[in-house]
């Protein structure tokens, strides 16, 4: 029988909305996983009506696709619709990475080191998935230096929809963020090199674009309950 979490994990919408998307972002829910109103009911300890209402939050974020008469399913980008993801990176994070180079304080500087340690924490830790969500919100943290809120929020979509193409079509998945481009990125950043972090951050993307396989790879399959309790 499924453990029944509500004494550990609030049961409100945004609780669960939190706790399933991290689960995605770190591939304990890998794309095509079906997430059954029942199951996830049952994991939570609520009803019916807030399950759906927290996995209508992630189909908005784009990390889940509900079909009608079939439920709700982890998204699986299409090779097309990769390509698509990192295209649109391309075009907003170098832009964005000049401008946060041209607003970042001290303060922000040692967030993002800090942020780096913890990458460097989780991969020592042979937690990749971990590692994987932290190189995603290290992306994210530089649109939110650059002050620019509507890029961000695109941003940060672009970035939860890349975890799913990575999940699907990565070569190397001990390969992540390459440390060192995180490094110069904070580095251009810290000297105010907007035009510097401008070309990292192009660099970089195009970088992790050609670590993908863009070729459909065989299903792999975890349980609901375990992805969550694990």
């Amino acid at each position: 029988m499924l453990k029944n979490l509500s004494d550990t994990r609030p049961g409100t919408v945004e609780a669960i909305a939190a706790t399933l998307t991290e689960a995605v972002l770190e591939h304990r829910v890998l794309p095509g996983t079906k997430l059954s109103e029942d199951e996830v009911g049952e994991i939570f300890g609520v009803g019916r009506t807030v399950v759906r209402q927290a996995l209508r939050t992630l189909a908005h974020e784009g990390l889940l696709t509900i079909e009608r008469n079939r439920g709700a399913f982890v998204s699986r980008p299409t090779v097309k619709q990769a390509r698509e993801v990192f295209e649109a990176r391309a075009l907003l994070e170098p832009r964005t990475a000049r401008a946060a180079a041209e607003r970042a304080t001290p303060g922000d500087i040692a967030a993002l080191e800090k942020h780096i340690d913890e990458e460097h924490a989780a991969l020592s830790g042979d937690l990749a998935g971990r590692a994987l969500k932290l190189s995603g919100h290290f992306h994210t943290e530089i649109a939110r230096i650059a002050n620019q809120v509507t890029i961000e929020a695109f941003i940060r979509q672009l970035v939860s929809r890349s975890s799913l193409v990575i999940a699907l079509y990565w070569r190397r998945r001990n390969a992540l963020c390459e440390s060192h481009s995180h490094h110069a990125l904070v580095d251009a950043l810290r000297h105010h090199d907007g035009a510097g972090a401008e070309e990292l951050m192009k660099g970089h993307l195009l970088d992790l674009l050609s670590q993908l396989d863009l070729a459909p790879q065989p299903e792999k399959t975890l349980s609901l309950a375990d992805a969550l309790l694990r």
